[in-house]
């Protein structure tokens, strides 16, 4: 569905995109993730045709997103990160109008229509004035807009941008339905969304891709490198020390401390299983030893590790 080659995109001081290529499969719902800044709306702006490359190549469904622009963005529906609507009319009759816009008429711009208030859930508010509607609902006719044409590829950048826990709650279970009947490539930061709605992530760092895979590989590829959480009865900071020479320990975090009791993080390298070797070493100083649990990396692990690491190799 999504084709992209060697895309970049130069400005006068930086290079937004370097060189990316990447591919999205038919039906698949893609994460499209980065720290602020990283080039992930200037991805999606190319993709979507709104600016062009420096250079490189994109396809949409097999036609060029710049040589065959029409014929791809009939295959696109997007919404931006801030979805423009007129709050002057009312939730209907702007769907109609986009539908219009997309190229729909009579019958099948009523049927757009009425398929998109469906999905998105704006049956009872299909009659009120854009401006009357909360942060969740105004999201939701963003991605009605998207859906008006029932286009084979959704783009969505930062769709849950501003809702509440429940209102995003909603959105993932949307998005799953939709993942039905549509490919998606969604750009968010909010990764526990990611990790249970996406096939696959595509992590993009100062204009570069560090990462294109499952998110369950991504997180099981630091599921060596565990964190460990440990509380024990530690006076000084020489235990610290000793268990932080462990072999196979990186780094020894002391979080908080209650009393005598000290609460540390501890980093392990790759295919090093050290609680053993804790346990041993509190016996054998006499510490008491109240918890000790191994916390396995998570999707939010593995973003923090890659883009960590790849800035600070550049």
């Amino acid at each position: 569905m999504i084709k992209v080659s060697n895309l970049s995109k130069q400005y006068v001081e930086r290079a937004a995109i370097d060189n990316i290529s990447f591919e999205v499969e038919s039906g698949e719902i893609v994460g499209f993730l980065g720290p602020n800044g990283a080039g992930k709306t200037t991805t999606l702006r190319m993709l979507t045709g709104y600016i062009p490359p420096t250079s490189g190549n994109a396809s949409i469904g097999g036609h060029d997103v710049f040589s065959e622009s029409i014929k791809a963005r009939q295959k696109i529906g997007y919404m931006p990160e801030n979805v423009p609507l007129y709050d002057d009319m009312r939730v209907r009759e702007y769907l109609r109008f986009r539908a219009e816009l997309k190229g729909l008429r009579g019958q099948e711009a009523r049927q757009g229509v009425s398929e998109a208030i469906d999905l998105c859930g704006l049956k009872q508010i299909r009659r009120q004035m854009i401006s009357s509607l909360s942060k969740g609902y105004r999201q939701r006719v963003g991605l009605a807009d998207a859906l008006v044409n029932n286009p084979e590829l959704l783009i969505l950048d930062e769709p849950t941008n501003g809702l509440d826990p429940n209102q995003i709650r909603r959105f993932r279970e949307l998005i799953k339905q939709l993942g039905i009947r549509h490919t998606i490539l969604i750009s968010t930061h909010i990764l526990s969304e990611v990790e249970m709605t996406c096939n696959r992530v595509i992590i993009l760092n100062e204009g570069k891709i560090i990462a294109n895979d499952k998110p369950k590989d991504l997180s099981r590829e630091l599921r060596s490198a565990n964190t460990i959480s440990i509380e024990v009865k530690i006076p000084t900071e020489t235990a610290q020390n000793l268990i932080n020479a462990i072999p196979g320990i990186k780094k020894v975090t002391k979080e908080h401390q209650v009393e005598e009791w000290s609460h540390l993080t501890i980093r392990t390298e790759p295919g090093n299983d050290v609680r053993e070797s804790i346990v041993h070493l509190a016996n054998a100083q006499g510490w008491p030893l109240r918890e000790i649990r191994t916390q396995y990396a998570t999707l939010e692990d593995a973003f923090v590790e890659i883009t960590q690491a790849n800035t600070s190799n550049s």
